[in-house]
This record gives structure tokens, C-alpha cells and sequence, in this order.
């Protein structure tokens, strides 16, 4: 009985050992390993095996692309404003070894670093030039972070400016400017389209005259002729018909009762020679009914 109590204390042992001896490290992830305080090797994804009690494991490094954000930092530019500008930061482990003893902390040093590089690219800047300069600085801040950081073992893939925050003061100013900017082209744009319109109306307008002029020349020209037209006929017809004067004073009297019919004919003038053309007129009649009325028969002298 006892001999088995102690094969199950030797065979628990033995598995502790085993079990502190296999080490699983998951992908993207690496892990130093430490012999009596020393540098031994970096396990790689896997299954591992290390000496129990003898070699040590530093914590987890991860080898995936980080994004890190830091608090807003007051930065002050060069003509002496303070705005809060926030920063991400996106970078990788390459080296863990390195990682792990060339610097304590990378994390709070790559934070530092990024902190005195942004105020000294932002401080030799003004305000505005700051605001729309995002560009210039993030590739500056790359710059300085990456070579900064290659010996610990970090690759800084770029830098980011998240957001710049100027005084209220500032800002106030600067939304009043922006304002008034943008009434100042509301109104001159507002009075180019009313020039525009008043150029076009006016336009419009002489357009219209003219046709309208053209219009009325084209109907007084066709009058003209129409009238010129109508005078000719009336010519020709009574070239044609061979009036005489007797005709003539013969359409006067029949005209006569119409002209005095009008409410606003008080007054009417009579021609001087009307009593003569009446007079040519009734003897022409008598002549052309004598003319139309057969000659009376011939009596027959009557026999003795």
C-alpha cells in the first residue's frame, strides 16, 4: 500500500514536471524565455518545450498591428495659443527580444516620444497653419517615431492627428469669420444673379421690341398691299365696266339715305351740281326707257 501511495506522489510529480516543461504559445504571439536571469530564446508559435525550473517566461508580446490612442495633450504653436490636439498611433512589435530589454515600458515610451515630437512640429507652427498643415505633421511624427523606436524593436506603420481642439475664444472667432465669410458670398452671389437677371430682363425686353417692331412693319406692309391690291381690282372693274356720269350720280342719290342715317350726321352738304346730275340722270332714264318700250303698232289706215 505504501509502495503505491508513493508510485502516485512520483507519477504527480513527474506530470507537474512534464506539465512546466510543455509550453503553448498562441499565433501572433511571442515569448522570451530566461535561463538563470539570462537571455535564452523567444518561443515561437506552437507547441514548445522548456527545462522546468530552469528557464523562466517573460509575459506575452503581441506581434499584431496595435492602434494606441492618447489623452488630448495642451500644445502650444508659435504665436502662443494652447489647443488640445489627440494623436493614434499605429505600430508593431518586430523585434520582441529587443522589445523586451532595450526599454521598460515601450508603450509609455512610444507615448512620451510622440508627445515632445508633437509639440515641437506643432510649436513652430501658427494656428490656422496647424489646422490645415495634419498632413506635414503626421508624416513628421512617422518619421521621428519610427527612427526612434527601430531599436526597441518597434515599427511605427504611421501617425495619425485624431482631432485638434483650439481655445473657445479661438473658435468662437473663428465660426463668427466662417459666418461672415459666408454672408459676404450669399450676398455677392445673390447680386450677381439680380445683375444677371435685370441683364437678361432688359435683353428680354429689346428682344420683344424688336419683334414687335418687325411684326408691325410685316402687318403694315401686307395692309399696304392688301389695300393696293384692293384699289387696283376696283379700278380695273370699273375701267372695265365703262361708268359714265350718270351711273356715277345715279350710286350718289342711292347712297344718300345711308350717309344721313348715322346719330352723328347732324349736319350733311349736298353737291352743287346734284340738281344738274339729277336732271342728266332722269333724262337718261327717259331715254333708256324709251329706248327699252317697244314703238307703238302702226293703225292700219281704215277703208273708205
Amino acid at each position: 500500500m505504501d509502495a503505491l501511495i508513493v508510485a502516485l506522489v512520483l507519477l504527480a510529480v513527474v506530470l507537474g514536471i512534464v506539465s512546466r516543461g510543455v509550453r503553448v504559445v498562441p499565433q501572433a504571439t511571442a515569448r522570451v524565455v530566461e535561463r538563470f536571469g539570462r537571455y535564452q530564446r523567444v518561443l515561437e508559435p506552437g507547441l514548445n518545450l522548456v527545462v522546468p525550473f530552469v528557464d523562466k517566461l517573460r509575459t506575452s508580446i503581441d506581434l499584431r498591428e496595435q492602434v494606441v490612442t492618447f489623452p488630448p495633450q495642451q500644445v502650444i504653436t508659435k504665436d502662443n495659443l494652447v489647443v488640445g490636439i489627440d494623436i493614434v498611433i499605429y505600430f508593431q512589435v518586430t523585434d520582441p527580444k529587443a522589445a523586451t530589454y532595450e526599454i521598460a515600458n515601450y508603450l509609455q515610451g512610444i507615448e512620451q516620444l510622440a508627445v515632445t515630437t508633437l509639440r515641437n512640429a506643432v510649436g513652430n507652427l501658427q494656428l490656422e497653419e496647424s489646422l490645415t498643415s495634419r498632413d506635414t505633421v503626421n508624416s513628421q511624427l512617422g518619421m521621428v517615431l519610427d527612427e526612434a523606436t527601430g531599436k526597441w524593436g518597434i515599427k511605427v506603420a504611421r501617425v495619425e492627428i485624431k482631432g485638434i481642439e483650439p481655445p473657445a475664444s479661438i473658435k468662437d472667432a473663428m465660426e463668427k469669420s466662417m459666418r461672415a465669410d459666408r454672408e459676404k458670398r450669399a450676398t455677392i452671389l445673390t447680386a450677381e444673379g439680380e445683375k444677371a437677371a435685370q441683364i437678361l430682363e432688359s435683353e428680354g425686353r429689346a428682344q420683344a421690341a424688336v419683334t414687335r417692331a418687325r411684326g408691325e412693319a410685316e402687318a403694315a406692309k401686307l395692309r399696304a398691299e392688301g389695300e393696293a391690291s384692293a384699289i387696283t381690282t376696283v379700278y380695273n372693274a370699273l375701267h372695265d365696266a365703262r361708268l359714265d356720269d350718270k351711273l356715277l350720280a345715279y350710286k350718289y342719290l342711292d347712297r344718300l339715305p345711308d350717309i344721313a342715317s348715322g346719330d352723328a350726321n347732324k349736319v350733311w352738304f349736298v353737291p352743287t351740281d346734284l340738281t344738274a346730275m339729277a336732271t342728266n340722270l332722269a333724262a337718261a332714264l327717259r331715254g333708256a326707257r324709251s329706248e327699252d318700250q317697244p314703238p307703238p303698232p302702226r293703225r292700219r289706215p281704215k277703208s273708205v
